[in-house]
């Protein structure tokens, strides 16, 4: 735990402390931050990093373990009327002070902390703010050994696409049996191979199928690709060790040689939809100007609604990268939430517009990466819809 900086970026923030909780490990977040890792957490126990001095501990005495290797005072409980008691002293002096809790849930990622908790820490006369800036700060910001593991993955996810267009070219080609499940299989193979893991295996979509932003085939449910079929592959992998950082891509292709205009043309509004808010990102901070997730999703929806497509782009724009692929900095999204966090350096996120209309859909997915002053696609682009019976 790097309590210099945590305390500096409270002071920054102007908040009298970040107040940690848990029971029955329902906060990863206060684990990953405060770099602990009790081996039973059956009791209540809280923990408050004071803008300035020493932190505090407030722990159930049976579990009196859980917080060792923490700095601060110790104060120990066993009925829910000394832990009360316990918490309004801890808590004494202090006005506003940060928790795992997000205002009307609007950053679900962060609201961790049950709604009685809340209410009892406001009892002690304290205002809770969510934590949700702090978080972004110590869970987001990627390391250079972080940050070269995402390129690194990134270059065995942008191959497992090529592999896999080229299995489905060779099939066809071939007059050979080949489907969604074949090709999913193919790339999970691949990232074994090459050390690379991920949450969930990788999504082929074929034709109507694509239509749907989180289809997945399975043994049981997979259909056959066949030429004249439009393929969507959503591929997201990171290096198998520890601290490593997920790359996250989404590519499409057409079974054929050229790819037919009613692909093209949805494909040109969402790749325009996807540069005008890479673009935003990138002039933004370039000059200085700070800029909210909700901003870079209202820039992209702003083409895609221009377009006459607004109805069919149904998820938000992007989300925040990190140990795991949906990581907890900056979502960019004004549509399933309105994220009011700043884009700050260090930090990577996806952009992913999409276009789901009834028969396919089109979505194509970057990865960026911030600077302090400028901000990065860390991948391939896809300029066009691949076709994947072209000649090479």
């Amino acid at each position: 735990m790097d309590l210099k900086a945590i305390q500096a970026a409270l002071r920054e923030a102007n908040l009298d402390g970040w107040l940690f909780y848990d029971h029955h490990r329902r906060d990863p977040i206060a684990y990953r931050v405060l770099k602990i890792n009790p081996v039973m957490c059956t009791r209540r126990w809280y923990y408050l990093i004071p803008k300035e001095g020493e932190p505090a501990k407030l722990l159930h005495r049976i579990e009196a373990q859980n917080l060792a290797g923490l700095p601060g005072a110790e104060e120990r409980y066993s009925s829910w009327r000394e832990q009360r008691e316990g918490l309004s002293r801890l808590l004494h002096g202090k006005k506003r002070v940060a928790m795992q809790y997000s205002a009307l849930n609007n950053i679900p990622y962060v609201g961790l902390v049950d709604a009685g908790t809340v209410e009892l820490v406001k009892t002690c006369g304290v205002e809770v703010v969510s934590s949700a800036e702090l978080v972004q700060q110590f869970e987001a910001c990627w390391s250079e050994e972080q940050w070269q593991s995402h390129l690194a993955a990134g270059q065995v996810v942008h191959q497992a696409v090529r592999t896999a267009f080229a299995a489905i070219r060779d099939a066809v080609r071939a007059g050979k049996q080949i489907s969604e499940y074949d090709v999913q299989q193919e790339m999970a193979r691949f990232f074994a191979a090459k050390g690379l893991i991920a949450d969930e295996p990788p999504c082929v979509a074929v034709n109507a199928n694509t239509a749907n932003p989180h289809y997945s085939p399975s043994r049981e449910a997979s259909l056959p690709i066949h030429g004249g079929d439009f393929v969507l592959l959503d591929v997201w992998g990171k290096q198998n060790k520890p601290g490593a950082v997920y790359f996250d891509i989404t590519w499409t292709g057409y079974v054929g040689e050229k790819v037919p205009e009613q692909y093209t043309k949805v494909f040109e509004v969402v790749r325009e939809a996807r540069d005008t808010a890479i673009i935003l990102v990138q002039k933004s901070l370039q000059a200085g100007r700070i800029l909210y997730g909700y901003q870079v999703d209202d820039a992209a929806r702003e083409v895609i609604d221009g377009n006459g497509y607004g109805t069919f782009f149904v998820h938000r724009t992007g989300h925040s990268i990190g140990e795991d692929v949906h990581g907890n900095g900056a979502n960019m999204d004004n549509f399933e939430t309105h994220d009011e966090r700043r884009i700050i350096a260090r930090t990577c996120f996806s952009i992913e517009p999409g276009i789901y209309l009834h028969d396919f859909g089109v979505r194509s997915e970057v990865n960026v990466f911030t600077g302090a002053r400028e901000a990065r696609v860390t991948g391939e682009i896809q300029n066009e819809i691949v076709p994947i019976l072209a000649a090479p």
